[in-house]
């Protein structure tokens, strides 16, 4: 796969202080994707509820970035219960989206996950302009939420 000159890597881990199989039904579970998304992104998942998740599953989901709403297409590319999993934008507001999860057992209590997002906004140079002052950032503050909202649920 040949990469593109704009596409940019993300990358964020997190020790969470539970089983990794604990850790990774809550990720398996496309509902929970509203827990720890923030809420200013307006996050509603369109296809119909509970998604049996697997390789080739396909997720609708409604969304608003600055206030424009869109949707966003993904399909489950990879499916590997409780090691890791990945998505890929099918539709969207990036020209590239895959999203790859990933969940390694520290011992009987610890967990930790890892995220690496492969993306690219649209538009070329003038997208990698964007990516630069705004787009990077809000992954960013999209990921520290989410980091947060899952060490408030795991914190019993």
């Amino acid at each position: 796969m040949n990469k593109s000159r704009f596409e940019k890597i993300f990358y964020v881990e997190q020790i969470i202080h539970r089983p990794l199989n604990e850790v990774f039904e809550l990720f398996s579970k496309a509902e929970n994707l509203q827990r720890i998304t923030p809420p200013q992104l307006h996050f509603h998942i369109l296809t119909k509820l509970p998604i049996e998740m697997h390789a080739g599953a396909r997720i609708d989901y409604k969304i608003k970035i600055h206030g424009l709403p869109m949707t966003w297409k993904t399909l489950i590319e990879t499916w590997d219960p409780p090691n890791r999993f990945v998505d890929n934008q099918l539709s969207g507001p990036y020209k590239l989206w895959h999203h790859t999860h990933e969940f390694k057992s520290l011992g009987p209590s610890d967990t930790l996950m890892t995220d690496t997002v492969r993306y690219e906004v649209p538009l070329g140079w003038l997208g990698l302009a964007v990516e630069v002052l705004l787009v990077r950032s809000e992954i960013e503050k999209i990921f520290a939420f989410r980091r947060t909202e899952v060490e408030r649920i795991f914190a019993r």
